[in-house]
């Protein structure tokens, strides 16, 4: 009888196909504009509005293994809200409704037999309307794809913790940019500053907000423990994380530490016993070092790897009184 596969496996076959020069999305199927096509037949046009001036919304997704040998789709149903939501801030109407597009989440999944895999949807303008900052009337597209991905930040990063570093280039101001829509064109902010610490030799960025007080990482919310309780940036500068909100929910009634949600100073990550990132691509990531100064002893904390281990059996089903973020497929 052949092995199961184990989670590192899994990650060191996406990775050595990357090394080779191999899609990891090849042979997949994408459900594009109501129909599944294959991956090679998802094509969108040159003159995308989108694609030249990054208006578009989209969702970063997991589906998890359940330990009871099916497969659940951790909080859909809150990430096909922000969706829609980031797309009413951006002014696009959504050609499908919510419940169309959760369906096609779930049917995606099963598509392509994945057991766990990262899910992308995306709203994007064609080039129906032509090219140029205003257009009047556009075509809206939607697409989803999804792939294996294991650890965003590597395995030895969710059980040692990482090395991060405060980026020269700020967050967007409040109202520089709407800031509370996940949308493809901010993150041209968040490449930038990634380049800048990966360059260094660190891990991951820690942006700032425009008045100097910690915002998040390039791609995840930020938290820190110190002093018996735990403070997270309030949501008026970060953009609200689904895993943000549920890692609240967790400590608070699982850990019972107190949670603020106040600003925090670059000093005090310094100085706090533990820091740790949040996000559905990175999960639960602790943070060993930041600005080559250790954080706590050093190492990843113990609130944080409880918090990780509570996360994990959570989304792999093993505690019912979650059940109510998991979507089975």
């Amino acid at each position: 009888m052949a092995k199961t596969a184990t989670k590192a496996q899994k990650n060191s076959d996406v990775e050595t196909a990357k090394t080779k020069g191999i899609s990891p999305f090849n042979g997949s199927k994408v459900w594009m504009d109501g129909k599944f096509v294959d991956y090679s037949d998802a094509n969108i046009s040159v003159n995308s509005h989108s694609l030249h001036y990054g208006l578009g919304a989209f969702e970063g997704i997991r589906c998890y293994e359940t330990s009871h040998g099916g497969s659940a789709v951790f909080r859909l149903k809150e990430h096909i809200d922000r969706l829609f939501n980031s797309s009413h801030i951006l002014q696009i109407t959504v050609p499908f409704s919510k419940e169309e597009i959760f369906n096609a989440v779930v049917e995606l999944v099963k598509v392509n037999k994945f057991k766990e895999c990262y899910i992308r949807p995306i709203v994007y303008i064609g080039d129906g309307g032509g090219l140029g900052i205003f257009i009047k009337e556009y075509d809206v597209k939607v697409s989803i794809s999804a792939w294996v991905w294991g650890a965003y930040l590597g395995e030895e990063a969710l059980k040692g913790g990482i090395r991060a570093k405060v980026s020269s280039y700020a967050r967007f101001h409040v109202n520089t940019f709407m800031g509370m829509s996940k949308s493809t064109g901010q993150y041209i902010n968040s490449i930038l500053a990634k380049k800048e610490v990966v360059a260094a030799g660190y891990d991951e960025a820690i942006m700032l907000d425009t008045s100097g007080f910690v915002c998040e990482a390039s791609g995840e919310n930020i938290f820190i423990y110190s002093g018996g309780y735990i403070k997270t940036p309030p949501l008026s500068s970060v953009l609200p994380g689904i895993t943000r909100d549920g890692v609240i929910e967790v400590i608070q009634n699982e850990m019972k530490i107190p949670v603020k949600e106040e600003r925090i100073t670059r000093d005090e990550l310094y100085i706090a016993d533990e820091v740790f990132l949040t996000g559905t691509a990175a999960e639960i990531t602790p943070v060993r070092e930041i600005d080559d100064r250790k954080i706590g002893k050093g190492k990843a904390g113990n609130v944080a790897l409880e918090l990780q281990d509570m996360f994990f059996k959570i989304v792999k089903g093993e505690n019912k009184k979650y059940s109510k973020w998991l979507t089975k497929v």
